[in-house]
């Protein structure tokens, strides 16, 4: 296994162990479990993301796809906009969601608010300027 899967199967154990909560680097964020197919395989991952609720919606959460801050997406944005539809955890809650990816100015607004509560989010920004533009997907529940 490698450091990133067992990261990964770590973190989502402690999450399902604690009704959605985990310490280390996410403790205190709100998370959520997304579970995606691979384009290519067909076969379900499951990804720990940190989420920006919306603000008058509850049943939107935004994620973000920073791969901390490399220069290419991570395969788990590349799957949920193919399928335009997941199924995420959160908290204690498992839900299918359809998925839509935001651009311009709502993009700017939502990711710009995350920077703010989560400085490493502005830091992502920075690595990736002139690279790419981190995407924001919106999945709403179903």
């Amino acid at each position: 296994m490698t450091e990133a899967l067992d990261w990964n199967a770590k973190t989502i154990a402690e999450f399902r162990a604690n009704e959605g909560r985990v310490g280390g680097v996410f403790e205190g964020a709100p998370l959520v479990l997304v579970h995606h197919r691979g384009r290519k395989s067909g076969q379900e991952h499951v990804s720990p993301t940190m989420y920006l609720p919306d603000d008058t919606e509850p049943d939107i959460v935004n994620v973000f796809a920073t791969k901390g801050g490399a220069p290419t997406n991570p395969d788990w944005y590349r799957n949920l906009t193919a399928a335009g539809e997941g199924t995420i955890e959160r908290g204690t809650a498992t839900y299918q969601v359809t998925v839509r990816e935001l651009i311009g100015a709502e993009r700017d607004r939502i990711y710009a608010e995350q920077a703010r509560r989560y400085p490493g989010f502005a830091e992502y920004e920075r690595q990736t300027a002139g690279i790419r533009i981190i995407p924001v997907l919106e999945l709403r529940r179903a």
